[in-house]
């Protein structure tokens, strides 16, 4: 068991720590990690690079939770015997593992995105009808209240309901609220903008002209 938990928390980590905005760099030339907002996150490519390579990042980045975490279930299935509590907190573990990645990367001296689209797969891969359901009650959240900072933590509350009512065991909802917190602390100055009035707005970016690559 203490094997499986390291192998799939370095392992994760590994994989998270390669981003989706590296890509972007690739095709753009411009590294997001330093405009706008200034992390590697898809939300901050949007907003540098134009909706079209927010797109691309986001998708990269929830592949990486989709594919860590449906790459573990199956392992756990097929090359291990675990009671189905064991198998959720090595899948919810390797899962926070790669949110630690992509917001902290091994590869960029740690400093990388804010997690979003990764939860987003993580989600997708372990329940994907409640993963569904959470992504579009973020993005209809995101889009009447014009924030997506609150869509995101919308999502975060379905995550963790998700893990109360769904998961085996009690770690799955310790993860999540670790995860939620980390979340929390890493969007303190998104909170502060919105207080101030000054988070960008969805209907506002929309609106922005794509930049010059």
């Amino acid at each position: 068991m203490t094997i499986w938990i390291i192998s799939a928390i370095i392992i994760s980590y590994l994989v998270g720590s390669v981003h989706g905005s590296k890509i972007a760099q690739f095709f753009s030339g411009i590294n997001v990690k330093n405009e706008g907002l200034k992390n590697s996150g898809a939300s901050n490519a949007a907003i540098v690079l134009g909706l079209k390579y927010g797109i691309l990042v986001a998708m990269i980045d929830i592949l990486k939770g989709v594919f860590i975490v449906i790459g573990f279930r199956y392992a756990t299935q097929h090359f291990a015997t675990f009671t189905e509590a064991e198998q959720a907190m090595i899948l919810y573990l390797a899962g926070a593992a790669v949110i630690l990645g992509h917001n902290f990367p091994i590869f960029t001296r740690f400093k990388g995105g804010k997690g979003t689209a990764s939860i987003i797969g993580i989600l997708l891969a372990i329940n994907w009808p409640i993963g569904l359901i959470g992504f579009l009650l973020l993005v209809v959240t995101t889009l009447l209240t014009d924030y997506l900072l609150i869509g995101v933590f919308v999502f975060y509350f379905v995550f963790i309901a998700s893990s109360i009512w769904f998961a085996a065991g009690s770690a799955p909802v310790i993860i999540a609220c670790f995860l939620f917190i980390m979340a929390s602390l890493l969007h303190i100055e998104n909170f502060k903008r919105l207080f101030r009035n000054e988070e960008m707005k969805i209907s506002t970016f929309l609106k922005r002209k794509k930049p010059a690559a």
